[in-house]
């Protein structure tokens, strides 16, 4: 292989474009990151810590790094795959400080940062002896379980769901926790061995390698795992002697050839940064879909779908419609006969249930041929904020019922529904669930709410998705998409207008219930904090 340049730069795609660098020359400790930069230093003893929140913090934006964008079609499948970034390169070469700067350059709301440190695979306990003494290899491919890695990432790149290991470097093992995360716009995977796996290679769509002075390696290794990690000088010169330069020179570097760009110095390189984040953009823009504007001219004008259950208009139910309908309407009694119907809209729906014959013995010693629930357990899930109000309904009649919360919220620039956050009770696959929310138009938080149980391995035949209100449109939309989800509301309305308002329909729930203030024009529930 040949040898770059003496000049520093970026080489893309075999050519290479020249860069900025300080001209200051000095000792060895000046190569690295100066202090107080602004920048704090990287501080983990874990692969994945379970306490951190699911978002990086940047100058310009919040960023999450675990959730999911809206990108499925009205048939409720994956319209694209993510665009998966590799960023491969040496050991305590900055990949990780250069994954964060080409996020917070990206300036794309979801981000999902995938470390191959989290994949080494479980030791025996004769390699926990030798890692304890500094002599086991962590810098050869097969300390990596690369079948876990693959299996991950083409999850991700669907838009699906995974469990990550948390790593233990101090003990050298995986912890019994693991991390959930959900495909985004990007991911990024940064690791040593990030090329060394054809199968995996076949997965990024953009290879980067992060190319640093090897002493500059060596001194940041240095660094990090004695003041990080625990370790003596000793042992980690001994490791790096021994290993992680010898497996750099034979089965890093030469995947460099591998790369479509090469970054030399690292995060120092602001040009490669810049570049790279140009590429990046140009593919998503190429991946863009409007899911609400799909939905709205897809299903139309077919027969309301069989799965659909609608409580039946009684003089009282009209009755309750009425008053909640009416603009006038005080706060309190649009509370409580909202809670009115919500209590008969969930009774009804416990009826499709499934039930099996049992007979019990009565007090005066008689048998009685009755039906009990022939399920495990009943789990609620809210889409928040309005789905919430629905949850005192349903502890009302469901002894012991387990609830969980789901937060989609419309992207206010692109109109788009986007998941923040979840929390969703432990084998919740087992059970039946009543997945809530209090108004649906166009379907797409609650197509997204299924597409994130289905996720979790509930089957769609046991998630019954309830609403005071729908429009017909997200009947059809939910329907098409998951034919056998039981759809149950109080009513159906016709159609919504050029805003996704239901029409007639009951204005913005959330703000009527909680008495907050209206929303801008061209903002409903559905629109702020459950996208319907």
């Amino acid at each position: 292989m040949s040898s770059p340049p003496a000049y520093p730069g970026i080489r893309i795609s075999g050519c290479w474009a020249l860069g900025t660098e300080s001209s200051n020359a000095g000792p060895l400790d000046r190569l690295l990151p100066p202090v107080g930069t602004g920048r704090s230093p990287r501080k983990r003893t874990t692969s994945q810590c379970k306490s951190e929140p699911p978002l990086l913090r940047t100058s310009k934006r919040t960023i999450y790094t675990a959730g999911r964008p809206p990108w499925y079609n009205e048939h409720g499948t994956q319209s694209k795959e993510a665009f998966a970034i590799g960023l491969g390169g040496g050991s305590a070469s900055g990949k990780t400080t250069v994954a964060r700067m080409i996020i917070e350059a990206l300036d794309v709301p979801w981000v999902v940062l995938l470390s191959m440190d989290s994949f080494y695979k479980v030791l025996t306990q004769q390699q926990q002896e030798q890692a304890a003494h500094n002599n086991f290899n962590f810098d050869h491919p097969d300390a990596f379980d690369f079948d876990l890695i693959i299996s991950t990432l083409k999850k991700l790149k669907q838009g699906r769901s995974v469990q990550v290991p948390i790593y233990d470097f101090t003990t050298h093992s995986r912890k019994k926790d693991w991390k959930t995360l959900y495909g985004a716009n990007v991911i990024i995977f940064e690791g040593i061995m990030a090329f060394a796996d054809k199968t995996l290679l076949e997965l990024l769509d953009m290879k980067i390698f992060v190319d640093t002075d090897s002493d500059i390696r060596l001194v940041r290794r240095l660094r990090r795992d004695i003041g990080e990690r625990g370790r003596d000088i000793e042992g980690v010169i001994k490791q790096y002697n021994k290993f992680v330069k010898p497996a750099f020179d034979q089965y890093i570097q030469p995947t460099m050839r591998l790369a479509d760009i090469v970054v030399p110095r690292g995060s120092g390189n602001t040009v490669a940064i810049d570049l790279i984040v140009q590429h990046v953009h140009s593919q998503l823009e190429e991946r863009e879909l409007s899911v609400r504007a799909a939905l709205a001219s897809a299903h139309q004008c077919h027969p309301l779908p069989r799965t659909l259950s609608v409580l039946k208009s009684t003089p009282q139910v009209r009755g309750m419609h009425t008053i909640i309908r009416d603009k006038e309407t005080s706060r309190d009694e649009f509370i409580f006969y909202s809670k009115r119907l919500m209590r008969l809209l969930i009774e009804h729906a416990l009826s499709f249930l499934p039930f099996q014959d049992c007979v019990v013995q009565t007090p005066q010693g008689q048998n009685y041929a009755g039906k009990c629930y022939a399920g495990k357990q009943i789990t609620g899930v809210s889409i928040l904020r309005a789905g919430e109000t629905m949850e005192p309904a349903l502890r009302a009649v469901c002894k012991d019922v387990r609830i969980g919360t789901i937060l989609i919220q419309t992207n206010q620039l692109t109109g788009e529904p986007e998941l923040h956050y979840l929390r969703l009770p432990k084998d919740i696959s087992d059970d039946h669930v009543i997945l809530m929310d209090c108004t649906v138009s166009t379907g797409a938080a609650a197509m997204m709410a299924v597409r994130v149980l289905l996720d979790h391995d509930v089957p769609e035949a046991k998630i019954f998705l309830l609403s005071l209100l729908m429009a017909e449109m997200g009947v059809h939309s939910v329907a098409y998409a998951f034919p056998r989800v039981r759809i149950i509301t109080t009513a159906v309305d016709k159609r919504v207008n050029d805003l996704f308002r239901i029409i007639p329909g009951i204005g913005n729930f959330g703000d009527r219930y909680f008495g907050t203030d209206a929303v801008p024009d061209g903002s409903d529930e559905e629109e702020v904090a459950s996208t319907g």
